[in-house]
């Protein structure tokens, strides 16, 4: 039996946690609102944090005593988790998948502005270059004063801002706090957001199909935490990076069988120019970074 190497296991692992990822914002997209988020946050952040409870403990990242520095940034983090939750599933309950997960994959270019712009990190001239690059893409898709310009495309937008900002937060966490322990209080800390809203709304019976999509829904977020974790123990980060934009292979797949959605072709050009440049942006860093290790935590949608 042919044996992988440490990269291509890197990569097919990153393909599982996109897919797990995409499948998980499917199966919430197909209750097409006929639950409140705040409702469906809950029960699905219950199942989440359980599952990370249960492997932090197992991996021995299970730390409540953590630096007082990283205290405050933890808590930072998984409040622009929670902020990010909403406007995320608001906006993906009214686009179509492949267009917010397009969208959404900005974030290696957002990150890399932000943390220029916040933290005086050096960005040279090329990846400033795929930054305006993939900010022309994102206009092709959300093509401000036309009528495909809606409030949803406003959601995923600050959605984009809000992960930005957990990421930029992430980075000024220290070594000392496990990664995985950072996703657990991020998990919690959505799930008692989306507690505290509800109080406002009025929950809904489940029904089997809406239980059964909830249920979905949550089994592979949990499987894209795990693949995330396994992914960080493998490959190099250059060569596995990339990979992170099957996850748009896998909204138009999901969008065309499930909701009988395809972008138009103006979209389609915008995805994939946001992807050229957003894989470039990760490769170029990568490689100015190869001897700087950052945590790095599991995006949590």
């Amino acid at each position: 039996m042919m044996q992988l190497s440490d990269n291509m296991r890197g990569a097919l692992l990153m393909c599982i946690a996109m897919a797990a990822l995409t499948c998980g914002d499917a199966a919430i997209k197909a209750t097409g609102g006929a639950m409140p988020l705040s409702q469906l946050l809950v029960i699905r952040g219950i199942i989440a944090s359980g599952a990370l409870l249960i492997m932090a403990r197992y991996l021995g990242a299970l730390r409540f005593d953590l630096p007082r520095h990283d205290q405050a940034l933890v808590l930072a983090r998984g409040i622009a988790e929670a902020v990010a939750a909403y406007f995320f599933l608001s906006a993906l309950l009214a686009m179509p998948l492949a267009n917010v997960t397009a969208l959404m994959q900005m974030l290696p270019l957002t990150v890399t502005l932000g943390g220029a712009i916040v933290f005086r990190e050096a960005v040279g001239w090329r990846r400033w270059v795929s930054i305006a690059v993939g900010f022309c893409g994102m206009l092709l898709i959300v093509r401000p004063g036309t009528e495909g310009f809606t409030s949803a495309s406003v959601y995923t937008l600050c959605a984009v801002g809000a992960v930005t900002v957990r990421d930029l937060v992430t980075r000024r966490v220290s070594m000392a706090t496990p990664s995985l322990m950072v996703t657990f209080v991020s998990s919690v800390i959505v799930t008692l957001f989306a507690g505290v809203w509800s109080f406002g709304q009025d929950w809904v019976p489940l029904t089997p199909r809406l239980t059964l999509l909830v249920l979905t829904a949550s089994a592979f977020i949990v499987g894209a935490y795990l693949t995330s974790v396994m992914v960080m123990r493998v490959g190099q980060v250059s060569f596995v990076a990339p990979f992170r934009y099957t996850g748009l292979v896998w909204a138009l797949i999901l969008g065309w069988l499930l909701f009988g959605e395809w972008p138009q072709p103006l979209t389609l050009i915008g995805a994939s120019i946001i992807a050229a440049a957003g894989a470039f942006n990760l490769l170029r860093e990568a490689r100015l970074n190869r001897k700087v290790r950052r945590p790095i935590v599991p995006r949590q949608p």
